[in-house]
């Protein structure tokens, strides 16, 4: 047993026993523990919160192989993604919060009085999470698989049973806790890397003002070997898919159910907005960071790997080799390595640095703990958001209103078991990179719930017959869009898969709109109702006036 073996294996299972440990301390006894974490979780807490459930492994893992490998196209990611949550701390979370539910699905059904629509929102977010764990669950293969040298499958399989776990035994509560261990350690794994790097290479321990100078270079470089340059504007896709992927991401962020559901564990309108700014801060370490890993990463590969003898490269291309991630082919038969006969998996590039840059035992192990809560910290929210439309929004609400709360947490716990099993079947073989697969989940959000909340919280006359229409619409126009795109060629104005979500939205606004115009307006109590959530928690709106509680 080698010595990165050893720390790296020691790091991941002290880590592991930290997360469970918190698991079991603040172990859910109630439902509205299990949903909600009791409404009790202080801003600054919840924003750290919030960063883990957000920093995925598709942004821990697969951001800055993304950004490596598309140069200035990436960075759709980084402005949608960040740009989203704008969007929700001001746009949404507050009036939600307000509002005083569980989940979205049940928010859908009792704005609009309607079960059909929270069923309906209970399917749309079922399919979202799965879609989205299917992404995290791969991520969380390809960290175990590189520490134990296995297969990526079997690594997956390992992740399932973690999460399962945990997020069965804690729900929110649990989740909420473990998530603010996960950001510290997550964050530490991916900033400690990415400054000694920059020292490395710049002599400046700040790389977010230092990575300029190496893209300048890596500029040069391609100048010289007769490349597109890594930084020129819309090389490796167009300018609308450009715009749909940013819009898709960011009105995806804004819908996010499991999200969402973060800003109802505070106590108010303003902690929901506190939690919302938090949570800008803490995503932006990781987010500013990204673009400087993937222009280290392929400075270092371009300058210290390609050109080398097929028999003299480094030891830690053989690690990665046996995970199936890169490849490595003499076509011309020279026996140096070139830069185009390497093919590398996006999804190693930040996993490989520390390797790459020969940081040292202790940093690899350390990035694979950060990599792996990044993949447990999201996969437990969305199994908690997955298992809440279920057990919550259908079972209780729906099909067995008279269930006792026992009942109801078995239901819950069970349903993240069985969830995270099949999406740890799919993710065996994933149907893309973890970034698209992510992406999709952003578009059906985006095509389904934004406009769905948006209207609901901003136009009085949207009705039942409209918010149904409209989800129905939006997935489908989403979902036909992402398989015509991805597997017959099928493209309008160069927009691919990734950016679906621009269409699904304008679908689903209209079909929303449309229906809810040519059908039956809302009661003018719940017309109200809709109103009264724009206004402060101290104020109500009442017979088309403005009153503070204690005069209403």
């Amino acid at each position: 047993m080698d010595t990165q073996f050893l720390v790296s294996l020691i790091i991941i299972l002290a880590s592991f026993g930290l997360y469970i440990g918190i698991a079991i301390f603040n172990r859910a006894r109630a439902t509205s523990d299990f949903y909600v974490a009791g409404r009790g979780v202080p801003p600054i807490y919840n924003g750290m919160a919030i960063g883990a459930d957000w920093m995925s492994a598709a942004s821990f893992i697969g951001m800055a192989g993304t950004i490596m490998a598309l140069g200035y196209g990436g960075l759709a990611y980084i402005m949608g993604w960040t740009g989203g949550y704008l969007l929700l701390t001001f746009l949404l979370a507050p009036q939600l919060r307000k509002y005083g539910r569980y989940t979205v699905p049940e928010f859908i059904g009792d704005r609009f009085d309607s079960h059909s629509a929270r069923i309906v929102a209970a399917v749309c977010t079922i399919i979202i999470s799965f879609t989205y764990s299917i992404g995290q669950l791969s991520g969380s293969g390809v960290v175990i698989g590189r520490l134990f040298e296995i297969d990526a499958g079997i690594g997956t399989m390992i992740g399932v049973v973690l999460i399962a776990f945990y997020a069965a035994m804690g729900g929110m509560k649990g989740i909420t806790w473990t998530q603010v261990a996960q950001y510290i350690v997550l964050i530490v794994a991916y900033l400690i890397p990415v400054i000694f790097i920059s020292l490395q290479l710049t002599n400046n321990p700040l790389p977010w003002l230092s990575y300029g100078k190496v893209v300048e270079e890596i500029g040069e470089l391609d100048r010289q070997l007769g490349f597109t340059e890594y930084f020129a504007p819309f090389t490796t896709g167009s300018e609308w898919q450009f715009l749909a992927l940013m819009f898709t991401l960011m009105c995806g962020t804004a819908g996010l159910p499991h999200v969402i559901v973060r800003f109802y564990t505070v106590s108010t309108m303003k902690a929901a907005r506190w939690s919302g700014a938090w949570a800008l801060l803490f995503i932006g370490l990781l987010y500013l960071s990204a673009p400087a890993y993937a222009a280290f990463s392929r400075f270092i590969l371009m300058t210290q790997v390609a050109g080398q003898k097929m028999t003299e490269l480094p030891h830690w291309t053989q690690s990665w080799i046996d995970t199936g991630l890169l490849k490595l082919a003499d076509a011309n038969g020279d026996g140096i390595l070139q830069w185009q006969e390497m093919t590398i998996a996006n999804d190693i590039v930040v996993m490989a640095t520390p390797e790459i840059a020969n940081l040292g035992v202790f940093v690899i192990g350390l990035m694979a703990a950060g990599a792996m809560a990044a993949a447990l910290s999201t996969a437990g929210g969305l199994m908690i958001a997955l298992s809440s439309s279920f057990a919550h929004d259908i079972y209780y609400r729906v099909l067995k209103p008279e269930a006792s709360e026992k009942n109801r947490l078995n239901v819950a716990r069970w349903s993240i078991v069985i969830a995270t099993l099949i999406a740890g079947l799919v993710a065996l073989n994933p149907p893309g990179a973890i970034t698209q697969i992510v992406a999709w989940a952003f578009a059906i959000a985006s095509s389904t719930f934004f406009p769905a909340l948006v209207l609901g919280v901003w136009w009085k006359r949207s009705n039942a017959k409209g918010v149904i229409s409209g989800m129905l619409i939006g997935l489908v126009v989403v979902l036909s869009y992402i398989f015509a795109a991805k597997y017959g060629g099928f493209t309008i104005l160069g927009i691919i898969d990734t950016g679906a979500g621009i269409f699904g939205a304008a679908a689903g606004f209209l079909g929303n709109i449309i229906v809810s115009l040519m059908t039956e307006a809302p009661s003018q109590a719940k017309q109200d109702e809709v109103v009264d959530m724009r206004y402060p928690e101290q104020m109500v709106y009442k017979d088309g006036e403005v009153w503070l509680k204690e005069d209403a």
